[in-house]
């Protein structure tokens, strides 16, 4: 029909351009199905990036605040760029940088775009290539992207990525600002200057900060008051600024703009200014970070509540118990109740005299502590989905904060960065070391106004001081940082795969825990095979460093268990650590990662972003450390559509009503917890908790006739069946029911009176079940489980297996222990025989 109506010659030229046009098609659709696609469902960084206060070029770069007022965020402040296609083809990792702040004796650079790379160091262009990848985009992370979630397309089918090109590549455009040391070096021998670093640039927010109370919002006028009739008041608020001299918020009144963030697919603002005069959080002032727009007003991208930062704590918890009850229980409690409101507390766990001062001046300047950070969910009106069902995942991460003199106070305060190592997302969040400001107070991204956080910042000398042995340095947070700028380094690019996806064994989490076990082994390695360490520990045995380095040790082998909980490490774990821990540096580049479940569950511990923060807190609290939990459910701005819920661990939504009891979270974790591998120590416990059940039960059983030598004469093959029988039931049945479901895991023992009611519970429980049992289910054992004797022999088993389970916390232990007592008794001591003659007895009377 198409043909109808077209001339000879025009028809001889469609037939030979058809087959032209279907080939074109084929290779057009071939191409385009190997590009990275376009987003098919739009990102929350895409609905902010278009804000134009969200954008850096909305501030201009020769604006700059009072000095007076304000303090630049650090020595240097840019803006990093991607290199073009054709610089990226190099394979060396540099990047371009707007430099939007440099100290004073660089401001020729200001404006300006340098070039910015690593400093010739040997250690360190070596840690570059151990992470340095080729990107291409699997088809899963290419899925990933058209649902919304941010991956570095623009490095999609790079060659050599390395650590700096990963950042400046992360997001879709160049708008990600970053902080400088004081170390970078300036080489303006080239055409373009050079900056060199030796550290990580830090994400940061902002230009500049200024220290302020935030008066009262200043009204729109009519005409400005748009469409919504909520909207009442203007971006616009009346500060004053902090007084050095005063020591009090007395100084110059100025007008600042605190934007509104737009709604995103969450269908909810990021961060609100409404009411934000009214905060809690805010009657010690608001630390705020931004930079001047072009009519000179200074404009906020980042808000800090200054009391949260402050070293002295609202409250304060001593005591070893006191403290762990705090970190598993209290911590979290009454999350939704307390929106809006904040707290800190310290947590010590020796009690002294004089605890309040004692406390603070235990902080110095230049103390640094690790942060272990975790966030909650979002609840209300316009809840955030839930991933797993009945369960509030949250998200965890390691951070590094130090006390530092505070510029225009004097006083002394926290200082945290956090080394997020973060899955791709749709909020645009990369996963790298971040400011405070940056990750939490941003008002674009942070979820300081739309989640319940809490930070806790550990000072454990062992950790947090260096060594020296005579010239042989070592530093533990030194080590552990360099582990997790690698795992940072690495989920940027996905190892090379574009994407870094959540399994049940691979998440932020796990693989932070995962550079926490890689720095862990570095440093054994390192004391193993220098010589000098070990002569100089043997030589100074009472010497503070020594005794500090012992206590290091044992910290170790605490935080290797919960790692590894049940005594198997991952395979993936004992490949990457070599790599990690610079065994392995620049020798391969293609990782091994195992997402099974069974990698998962052997480190089960670490699943959950509220199990880890927990148990690492109990972890190094029993070591002696000393904590300061800084805890803020959605501060600032209020949001009447969200409220903050708490993080929880497996199925910690399901709750007996009227308390705050998740009964299948408790027996999940006490079942994992006791799954451990049986150790040497606990083949010791059980030989020995047979031998003193032998000594106790065979006298008293003989003095009243109850045992005697009677051996079973069966066949091989029904004592075979008996004992594979007796290993079902009763032995784990019982042990698991009887102790593991109703007494706290060794590892969660918090208070010693609670836990020896629980254990006399277990045990009249366990008693009490045999004629129980009997009289309902197998009435021919009534004769025997009614019999006081047995019921003595039953309960001294229940003592001894609830002994060695606490000694242990390993199912294994006390189920051997019990299945041997059953075993033994029924074909060496005369009980087969006494069951069968009450069940011939009862049948003879039927």
């Amino acid at each position: 029909m198409i043909f109808r109506g077209l001339s000879r010659k025009a028809k001889l030229l469609f037939t030979k351009l058809l087959p032209l046009a279907f080939i074109a098609a084929i290779v057009i659709w071939q191409l385009s199905s190997k590009q990275p696609q376009l987003v098919q469902q739009e990102s929350n960084y895409a609905i902010h990036i278009r804000q134009n206060f969200n954008q850096s070029g909305f501030y201009p770069i020769t604006k700059t605040p009072s000095t007076n007022l304000y303090k630049p965020i650090s020595n240097w402040v840019g803006r990093l760029i991607l290199p073009t296609k054709q610089q990226l083809q190099d394979g060396l990792d540099w990047v371009w940088m707007e430099v939007q702040y440099a100290p004073p004796t660089a401001q020729n650079l200001l404006g300006k775009i340098v070039r910015l790379e690593w400093k010739n160091n040997k250690d360190l262009l070596a840690l570059d290539r151990a992470v340095t990848r080729d990107i291409n985009f699997t088809s899963e992370v290419i899925k990933s992207q058209k649902q919304g979630n941010i991956h570095p397309f623009r490095l999609n089918g790079v060659r050599q990525v390395g650590i700096l090109r990963s950042l400046a590549g992360a997001n879709p455009v160049d708008e990600t600002i970053v902080a400088l040391d004081a170390g970078t070096i300036i080489d303006a021998s080239q055409e373009k200057s050079i900056l060199q670093i030796e550290r990580e640039p830090i994400l940061a927010t902002g230009r500049f900060y200024g220290l302020v109370k935030i008066i009262k919002p200043i009204k729109s006028s009519s005409k400005t008051i748009l469409i919504s009739k909520e909207k009442q008041y203007s971006d616009y608020s009346l500060v004053k600024h902090y007084n050095p001299n005063s020591n009090k918020f007395d100084g110059l009144e100025e007008t600042i703009r605190i934007p509104q963030q737009v709604i995103d697919t969450r269908n909810f603002a990021p961060s609100s200014s409404q009411q934000i005069e009214q905060s809690p959080a805010g009657d010690a002032g608001w630390y705020i970070y931004g930079a001047a727009d072009a009519k000179g007003v200074f404009t906020v991208s980042a808000l800090a509540p200054r009391s949260l930062f402050q070293i002295q704590p609202r409250e304060i918890i001593t005591g070893e118990e006191l403290g762990l009850n705090y970190i598993q229980e209290v911590n979290w409690r009454n999350t939704e109740k307390n929106k809006g409101k904040f707290n800190t507390v310290l947590l010590k766990p020796v009690e002294t005299q004089n605890s309040l001062n004692q406390s603070v001046s235990k902080w110095q300047e230049g103390n640094k502590a690790i942060v272990l950070h975790l966030f909650g969910g979002i609840a209300g009106r316009k809840a955030e989905a839930v991933g797993v069902p009945y369960t509030i995942t949250g998200h965890f991460a390691f951070g590094i904060a130090e006390v530092v003199r505070d510029e225009f106070t004097k006083e002394l305060r926290f200082e945290t960065k956090y080394h997020q190592i973060y899955a791709h997302n749709p909020d645009g969040i990369i996963a790298g070391t971040h400011t405070w400001a940056d990750y939490i107070g941003n008002l674009q991204r942070g979820w300081l106004a739309t989640r319940p956080v809490s930070d806790i910042l550990i000072k454990f000398d062992p950790v947090t001081q260096d060594y020296d042995f005579d010239g042989i340095k070592l530093s533990p947070l030194e080590e552990f940082q360099q582990q997790l700028q690698v795992t940072m380094a690495r989920y940027r690019v996905g190892d090379g795969t574009g994407g870094a996806m959540v399994s049940p064994a691979t998440s932020c989490v796990q693989d932070a825990s995962q550079a926490l076990y890689a720095a862990i082994l570095a440093i054994k390695n390192q004391v193993a095979t220098t010589p000098q360490i070990q002569t100089w520990v043997l030589a100074n045995p009472n010497h503070p460093q020594t005794l500090r380095f012992q206590q290091l040790v044992e910290l170790g082998k605490s935080l290797e268990q919960q790692l590894a909980p049940l005594g198997i490490v991952r395979a993936d774990w004992q490949s990457q650590a070599g790599i990690l821990a610079g065994t392995g540096i620049g020798k391969t580049t293609q990782p091994f990662e195992d997402r099974s479940i069974w990698a998962g569950l052997t480190t089960w511990r670490t699943i959950m972003p509220k199990q880890a923060q927990d148990d690492l807190a109990t972890i190094f609290l029993k070591h002696g450390a000393i904590m300061q939990v800084l805890r803020t459910n959605q501060v600032g701005g209020w949001q009447p559509n969200i409220t903050p819920i708490a993080p929880t661990i497996l199925l910690g939504q399901i709750k007996i009503p009227f308390t705050d009891i998740s009964p299948l979270s408790i027996i999940l974790n006490r079942v994992l917890g006791s799954l451990a591998v049986p150790t040497l120590q606990d083949w010791l416990v059980i030989v020995v908790m047979l031998i003193i059940y032998s000594i106790i039960a065979l006298p008293y059983g003989w003095k009243f006739g109850f045992l005697h030598i009677q051996i079973w004469s069966a066949s091989w093959i029904d004592k075979c069946l008996l004992i594979l029988r007796c290993l079902f039931l009763p032995a784990i049945v019982e042990e698991l029911f009887f102790r593991i479901f109703w007494l706290p895991h060794p590892s969660e023992i918090t208070n010693w009176f609670r836990w020896s009611l629980w254990v006399i519970v277990s045990l009249l429980l366990f008693v009490l079940y045999h004629p129980l049992n009997a009289k309902i289910f197998f009435k021919a054992g009534i004769p025997t489980f009614y019999d006081p004797v047995f019921l003595v022999l039953a309960a001294f088993l229940g003592i001894i297996c609830t002994a060695a389970y606490t000694l242990t916390g390993s199912l294994f232990v006390i189920v051997l222990i019990h299945w041997v007592v059953v075993v033994v008794w029924l074909i060496i001591f005369g009980g087969i025989r006494k069951l069968d003659n009450n069940q011939k007895i009862q049948n003879t009377k039927v």
